[in-house]
């Protein structure tokens, strides 16, 4: 999955562009909000929450910011409710795309998700449609340039479900997102860098596309990826390298 990890990358460089400008910190929030609200305002005994407040310092969310949102997410300030909801569909090529979104207002956020779908060569589609292509995971990214040996022992010790990768790009060791708080914390012990410790929705199986494909569904995903409510988009494409490169340098 090549392609399907580069883009990842791509998508992650763009948002700590967009941290600069403010515009990802109202995500941030919502998901403390809503990760505190389903599963308590502790983050050792709440994963979801460990990994959005993780995710909320990568892209330096102040401290009072990130207490004020695990606060109204458990009910003790005031502030409005959000809810999330998954939506799911196919882009150009016969791409699988799912979409996390946080809203006040499901059927707002539908109508608009449904139009950016439309408008970018996709459709939207019923629940349950592709969801069946993607698996939860917990997903822990460790730092270049370590040994393998080691990598694999601390995978190993912590019952990892797969490891892809190489010491010159780094591993990825996925894990069941139950146990992605004790897991991603025995790496760290172990002296070993995490880049990275987060639940995702991981393809089964990807879908090869070309270079004008891959033009438009990246279109679709930037569209996607900008609009307020969203907080994630995954899809199910490879390409080549090279090809998502041009495409990034346009």
């Amino acid at each position: 999955m090549a392609g399907h990890s580069k883009w990842a990358n791509i998508k992650y460089r763009k948002a700590a562009q967009d941290a600069k400008k403010g515009k990802i910190f109202q995500k941030l929030v919502r998901a403390i909000i809503v990760a505190a609200k389903e599963g308590g305002g502790d983050p050792e005994t709440n994963p979801r929450l460990k990994a959005a407040i993780e995710r909320a310092k990568e892209f330096n969310l102040p401290s009072e910011n990130v207490e004020r949102a695990i606060k109204r997410g458990t009910g003790e300030i005031e502030g409005a409710s959000y809810e999330e909801v998954v939506y799911e569909g196919y882009g150009p090529g016969g791409v699988a795309i799912m979409v996390e979104a946080m809203t006040d207002n499901r059927n707002r956020t539908a109508t608009e998700i449904r139009t950016i779908f439309a408008r970018n060569g996709g459709s939207l589609g019923e629940a349950g449609c592709v969801s069946w292509i993607f698996q939860r995971r917990g997903v822990i990214e460790v730092e270049p340039g370590l040994d393998e040996d080691r990598v694999m022992e601390v995978a190993l010790e912590v019952g990892a479900e797969d490891v892809k990768g190489d010491p010159s790009e780094g591993f990825t060791v996925y894990v069941d997102p139950r146990d992605l708080n004790v897991a991603s914390e025995r790496f760290r012990s172990a002296g070993i860098g995490v880049r990275r410790a987060d639940i995702s929705y991981e393809p089964s199986n990807v879908v090869q596309v070309d270079e004008s494909v891959a033009e438009r569904l990246i279109r679709l995903l930037d569209a996607l990826e900008e609009h307020d409510d969203v907080q994630r988009v995954y899809s199910n494409f490879d390409v080549p390298e090279e090809v998502l490169n041009r495409l990034e340098a346009r």
